[in-house]
């Protein structure tokens, strides 16, 4: 593979052998997995856990995790699996802790200066929003609306109906609608 290739524009048969290498212990192809899927999967503890210091030990859980683990990916797509390993972390977490694990950050990509003060008062109530919905709804919001994960793959990740998912993710922009639904009036 060619080192300057930049991450993100490895074909699928560059993925397959670095995943192949991985799987048989290469510390180069265990950088490359990171390099590709760190921002993605810190970014979903992030969404999961009730605060950054929780999110970072499920970060840190997921990818101790998945080089553990690395001899039962079999063909499986990458994204998914790991995805998966991240979401049990999660939830390992949120059962070790027994909080309420409601939590969730917005990923905010930053806005013109006079747009901050709204951008602010707008995030902390989507993120109030979102901590109200349960543990399962979020995840698949998340997957689908963060993430950019098909219905088929918050199925697998999840370990649930193609339909489930569905109807998660469904649910969970009803019960946001109703949660914004006075913030919405007001800025009308």
């Amino acid at each position: 593979m060619e080192r300057s290739k930049h991450i993100g524009q490895l074909s699928e048969i560059e993925v397959a052998m670095v995943v192949e290498a991985f799987r048989r212990g290469d510390s180069e192809a265990f950088d490359v997995l990171y390099a590709m899927y760190k921002a993605r999967i810190y970014r979903f503890c992030l969404h999961m856990m009730t605060d950054e210091m929780l999110a970072k030990d499920a970060f840190q859980e997921t990818f101790i995790r998945m080089y553990e683990h690395r001899m039962e990916l079999r063909g499986q797509n990458i994204g998914s699996w790991l995805f998966t390993i991240a979401r049990r972390a999660c939830l390992n977490q949120m059962r070790a802790r027994r909080q309420n694990h409601e939590a969730f950050d917005e990923t905010y990509h930053g806005a013109p200066i006079e747009d901050e003060i709204v951008d602010v008062y707008l995030r902390e109530h989507i993120e109030r929003a979102l901590a109200m919905l349960p543990v399962p709804l979020r995840e698949a919001l998340v997957l689908r609306e963060y993430d950019g994960y098909s219905y088929n793959e918050i199925a697998t990740i999840v370990g649930i109906d193609l339909s489930l998912a569905k109807v998660r993710v469904y649910r969970a922009r009803l019960h946001m609608r109703k949660l914004l639904a006075d913030l919405v009036e007001a800025r009308r």
